[in-house]
């Protein structure tokens, strides 16, 4: 996840020659691995969408059909705004601006075609990191759902809330994901410690 967004940030791999720099999708992508949100709904923010602290996800755009719709689940969900959010739309606000302009804009002004940056951005980027051994394999841009998911869960947050943010069900976060998380420990109550405590001795029957 670092290893990707500093690439993007530093256009470390990106051609000085190239009509749009990398680090122009930077914020792009950090949102998504910052939100779980799916690649259709990012695009599709405005900044009507962006309330004081919270996101109203309500729409997507199908990069295939180039149509605005309701999000995959047919329902609206609203994400909290936490301090790495706000740091990323405060660099990219303009100045002056409308309620119906995209947060994310491709240099044109229209919606990011999510296929052609995956194709000719996010996978030269990703294998470049592989071949230098600093990501293990190539997964595409929707894995930063799968990631912002799985560090939530690791962080013990409640599959529930989770599904809420990401606009899923609880049934795919415990199917999908939750078996993922294989370093979760069994929790000490301090009982033990309590016990040891004690000079009282049982005796025998």
């Amino acid at each position: 996840m670092a290893a990707i967004i500093s690439a993007f940030e530093h256009d470390t791999y990106s051609s000085k020659f190239a009509p749009v720099p990398h680090s122009y999708y930077a914020s792009y992508v950090k949102f998504l691995f910052h939100t779980g949100c799916r690649p259709e709904e990012a695009i599709a923010l405005r900044w009507k969408h962006i309330e004081k602290n919270r996101i109203y996800f309500c729409e997507a755009v199908a990069t295939d059909v180039r149509i605005r719709k309701v999000t995959k689940t047919d329902k609206p969900r609203y994400f909290p705004i936490n301090e790495e959010l706000r740091v990323i739309f405060s660099a990219i606000r303009p100045e002056h601006y409308q309620s119906d302009d995209l947060v994310f804009p491709a240099k044109g002004g229209k919606e990011i075609d999510t296929h052609n940056f995956l194709n000719r951005v996010w996978r030269p980027v990703v294998n470049q990191l592989i071949k230098e051994g600093k990501v293990k394999e190539y997964l595409p841009q929707y894995n930063c759902r799968h990631t912002f998911i799985t560090l939530c869960l690791e962080d013990g947050i409640p599959s529930r809330r989770v599904a809420d943010w990401c606009g899923t069900s609880v049934q795919v976060i415990e199917e999908h994901y939750a078996g993922a998380i294989a370093h979760i420990q069994v929790p000490s109550f301090g009982l033990g410690q309590a016990e040891s405590s004690s000079d009282t001795e049982v005796p025998p029957q």
